[in-house]
């Protein structure tokens, strides 16, 4: 047995779907505007998990230009059939409806190359792939239901799917509305053939505290779907605003070779209250079946802090091997080198950085961080509540407008800046410390800087919901310049769907500017 400590992906990866193909188990998560794209993991026992690539990496697979923050890419479903990997996914425009739909990829290598996308033919969200015994195959997703009784009721919808076409084909079947009368968000739907009989395992009540997971069994693909006296199978929204983890909903299953089963899921971690920064993180449950049903943390009802994982889930018996990110141990600590596949930018390619050593050569850009564009911004999720994020960068700002450092981003409406900047009214450089929050910048602080040409270093202390920002020139231990209360930072107050980055940024705030930052070092240290 081996011990593993939830959640198996801290920080920002919801909406896990999983697959195993022999051997290996590999797992995919939305990740809406950052670019690349849905990251895939790989592991070969349920516990150590290594990020492999993105499905979407390269420019001119999708255009998300113009996305605006918690839109983009949402739900994708991996699944593997006849030595192809599919993963399908929703693109999505808040600002514009007639943009974006339902897409599907698929790569004979789950590190990639992937192909670019195909449009489907259908609306809504969430969709997912079932590939039946007798070869056909099903697309089914999620949409506001055609004839409504409650307000945000949804239904999940099912259609035949030619792989040779990409093509939708066939009556569609309206297959479900949810377990509960009054239910909202009935969605990520996924199907199963588990000994004969069809399974519609979904979640309802939207991706918040009332998150819920509910199943339904046929005896037909097309059902009709009878839902399981026991729904929800698994929620945590009985249990009050105070518990360590809220929010459970959105699971995938997977059998191990062993044939033991296993569910991935979404949840939060709130702290400081009822705040969770780190955004909805990837749990492991173990499953049962009990009198055709499948049973979610048997015995405790709820997502264990701790799961207890067979050795009979590894496929080969060889425990995984040492690398990056594995177990407790990710996300490794320390410095984040260039082709690390933890940092992503906003929307598109990083055109504007170059590697350089152990850092960056960042071009300053006129876009900043309140744009819905692709400002030069590189970034890695928080994914511990008491971490220190620390950069080493040189930079001779032209002017006030020009600005390089520290990021902790949200959205594009709140997020806090800590950047060396021009002085208003002289030459002068200076540490300047701004908070965005509901769109309106406040100056938290500021710190001039002596003249010469040492390097800047300015760090970012995250304890708990005090983010504590540090600024330290030459061989000068850092020293606070201001604090931002994190409690602004999270989805609960900022909106949203997303958790926290942290990461470097350079900006001329709308003016030319043919400046270059050198970033010397950025590291991501947790606190023990």
């Amino acid at each position: 047995m081996t011990a593993v400590s939830n959640p198996i992906l801290p920080g920002c990866y919801p909406d896990p779907t999983i697959c195993r193909v022999g051997a290996e188990y590999y797992l995919v998560t939305s990740t809406f505007e950052y670019f690349p794209g849905l990251p895939v993991f790989r592991s070969r026992d349920l516990v150590h998990w290594e990020q492999i690539g993105h499905a979407l990496d390269r420019a001119g697979q999708l255009d998300m230009r113009g996305i605006a923050s918690s839109g983009g890419l949402y739900a994708p479903t991996l699944r593997h059939h006849d030595g192809v990997f599919w993963l399908v996914c929703t693109l999505v425009d808040q600002r514009d409806s007639s943009r974006g739909g339902n897409f599907v990829l698929t790569a004979t290598d789950p590190a990639g190359p992937w192909s670019d996308p195909v449009w489907l033919d259908e609306d809504g969200i969430d969709p997912s792939l079932f590939f039946d015994d007798d070869g056909r195959v099903w697309l089914h997703g999620t949409r506001l239901a055609r004839e409504p009784e409650w307000h945000d009721q949804t239904e999940v919808w099912l259609r035949e799917l030619d792989p040779a076409t990409m093509r939708l084909t066939g009556p569609e079947h309206v297959l479900w509305r949810g377990a509960v009368l009054g239910a909202v968000w009935a969605e990520g739907p996924h199907l199963y053939r588990v000994d004969g009989t069809y399974y519609l395992l979904a979640a309802e009540g939207g991706t918040e505290f009332h998150h819920a997971i509910s199943v339904a069994r046929s005896e037909s693909v097309t059902g009709p779907y009878v839902g399981n006296r026991a729904n929800p199978v698994l929620t945590h929204r009985h249990l009050g605003r105070d518990m360590d983890v809220v929010g459970v909903g959105h699971a995938d299953l997977v059998e191990a070779p062993d044939g033991s089963w296993w569910a991935v899921l979404l949840a939060m971690r709130p702290y400081g209250g009822y705040h969770y920064n780190l955004g909805r993180e990837t749990f492991l449950v173990p499953v049962t079946w009990e009198d055709g049903w499948p049973v979610f943390a048997p015995g405790q009802g709820r997502v264990p802090a701790v799961v207890e994982v067979p050795d009979g889930v590894r496929a080969d018996g060889v425990a995984q091997g040492s690398g990056l990110g594995l177990g407790a141990e990710w996300p490794p600590a320390g410095p984040v080198l260039p082709g690390d596949l933890r940092w992503t930018g906003l929307r598109g390619p990083a055109d504007f950085a170059e590697p350089y050593g152990d850092g960056w050569l960042l071009r300053v850009l006129p876009q900043n961080l309140t744009d819905a564009a692709t400002p030069a911004f590189l970034g890695v999720r928080q994914q511990h509540q008491d971490v220190t994020v620390r950069t080493v960068l040189r930079f001779d700002p032209a002017g006030p407008d020009e600005h390089a450092g520290l990021a902790v981003r949200q959205s594009e409406r709140d997020h806090v800046l800590l950047v060396v900047a021009g002085a208003l009214d002289t030459g002068d450089r200076r540490v300047l410390a701004v908070h965005h929050r509901v769109g309106v910048a406040t100056v938290l602080g500021e710190r001039p800087l002596p003249a010469g040409d040492a390097p800047v270093t300015l760090a970012v202390q995250a304890r708990g919901q005090d983010y504590v920002l540090l600024a330290g020139f030459g061989e000068e231990v850092p020293t606070p310049v201001a604090t931002a209360d994190g409690r602004t930072l999270d989805s609960v107050s900022a909106g949203g769907f997303l958790g926290v980055w942290l990461g470097l940024v350079a900006t001329s705030n709308g003016a030319p500017s043919t400046g270059v930052v050198t970033v010397e070092r950025f590291e991501y240290q947790p606190s023990v």
